[in-house]
């Protein structure tokens, strides 16, 4: 039997190398039987990013993407333990693999199981799509848009190069760019501290004017506290939202905080099912941003987009991640009619060493148009994943840590 462990794991060493997949033609008529699966991999990937290979007897391989930021390691001990289950089953059966895979154990949840949940799930719709020649936002009921709004990231963690930053993303035609409210801030900010949150709104609306939008990413850094000062200073220069406005500890902040002023407020990246989305929808959060890397793939994804539909929410994916995990996005947002816009992580300043497109045979499916990525009609995720760039990358490998911020007493600030 083929081993589910991955092509470099803690434990295990290289695993042999796998036999080549065969090319599957759209509508092949193989879909009599069912397929098996018969190989799963894992390989680290840098910047930060951790894909999963998923083959069947047939030679139909999938692919996505499991990952906690910082926290790879245990995912990748995850995905094994999940294979174990999934070796031998019909790809097919998706929701009852997801089913399994999340109540199966009798401790459930959390980042590290929902994400290498997400990363399998992934994989699983894309070979679907491939074994019937279709993509996967067909499989979800077909497209309602034909292209796809995305934002670019500026940084924002020193206000001095907003300017030029936000100019630059402009000139390549983005619409919209997202970026960091604030640095490091203390629990009752200073009014010098304030002042530099509203300076890098003011510089972002000056360079974009009324025709386009941005984002602010409290990032979590800022207490509830500091979130009701800051909103109703921050509204004259009408950001399309703020992000994690308080961290998602603090939930039961967020009534006051969506009344403190008209702004949008978005958040949703640290949690991982729908029913941790209710709660923020009940208070009025406009927009949600769940993970389809950490918040149980495609299959809940989809749940969370109709569940924030019954709110009059918005879905707006977060994603500052690698080409899989974007390509998966892509696929829920074609299909969801209260979809808004999306995270993409070229250029993000997260990226040191590896870009999103060294990952992929062919760049075009993230080629953007006027800020926009048009729909293909390419089966599964829409992307060929370059498995050579992905098996040199594991060789190198990476163990990427957040960083750790003090205040200026020693004691721990949030990053």
């Amino acid at each position: 039997m083929a081993s589910a462990r991955a092509g470099r794991t803690p434990r295990t060493g290289r695993a042999p190398p796998p036999r080549a997949a065969r090319a599957v033609p759209p509508h092949s008529g193989r879909t009599d039987r069912p397929m098996k699966i018969s190989r799963i991999e894992t390989f680290l990937a840098p910047p930060r990013w951790m894909f999963v290979r998923v083959e069947t007897d047939e030679g139909v391989v999938g692919w996505g993407e499991p990952v906690v930021e910082g926290r790879a390691e245990p995912v990748r001990a995850a995905v094994e333990v999940l294979s174990e289950y999934l070796l031998g089953q019909d790809p097919a059966r998706i929701e009852d693999h997801w089913q399994v895979m999340t109540k199966g154990g009798f401790y459930r949840g959390g980042p590290v199981l929902s994400s290498a949940v997400a990363g399998l799930d992934q994989a699983l719709w894309d070979i679907k799509g491939k074994r019937h020649g279709l993509p996967v936002h067909q499989l979800l009921g077909g497209p309602v848009r034909e292209q796809i709004r995305a934002y670019a990231w500026v940084g924002g963690d020193e206000p001095h190069a907003v300017r030029d930053a936000v100019t630059a993303q402009v000139e390549a035609g983005f619409t919209a760019v997202k970026m960091n409210g604030c640095g490091r801030m203390t629990p009752v900010a200073t009014r010098a501290e304030v002042r530099e949150c509203l300076l890098r709104a003011e510089t972002a609306r000056e360079v974009l004017g009324d025709e386009r939008d941005f984002g602010l990413d409290f990032h979590g850094r800022v207490s509830p506290a500091n979130a009701r000062r800051l909103l109703p200073l921050l509204a004259d220069y009408a950001p399309m939202f703020v992000e994690e406005p308080v961290l998602s500890d603090y939930l039961q902040a967020l009534p006051d905080l969506v009344n403190a002023s008209n702004i949008p407020l978005a958040l949703g990246e640290r949690l991982f099912t729908r029913r941790e989305f209710l709660a923020p929808l009940q208070a009025g959060v406009a927009i949600l941003q769940p993970d389809i890397s950490h918040a149980g793939g495609i299959s809940e994804l989809r749940r969370i987009a109709a569940l924030a539909e019954v709110y009059g929410a918005q879905l707006a994916p977060h994603c500052p991640l690698g080409p899989v995990a974007l390509a998966a996005s892509l696929q829920v947002a074609f299909t969801t009619p209260n979809f808004l816009i999306q995270e993409q992580s070229i250029g993000i300043h997260y990226n040191q060493g590896a870009e999103l497109l060294d990952y992929v045979v062919d760049p075009e499916p993230f080629r953007f148009h006027g800020g926009s990525l048009l729909r293909t009609d390419r089966p599964g995720l829409g992307v060929e994943v370059d498995e050579a760039a992905v098996r040199a990358a594991d060789e190198r490998g990476h163990a990427w840590r957040n960083p750790v911020w003090r205040h200026e007493d020693g004691a721990f600030a949030e990053w």
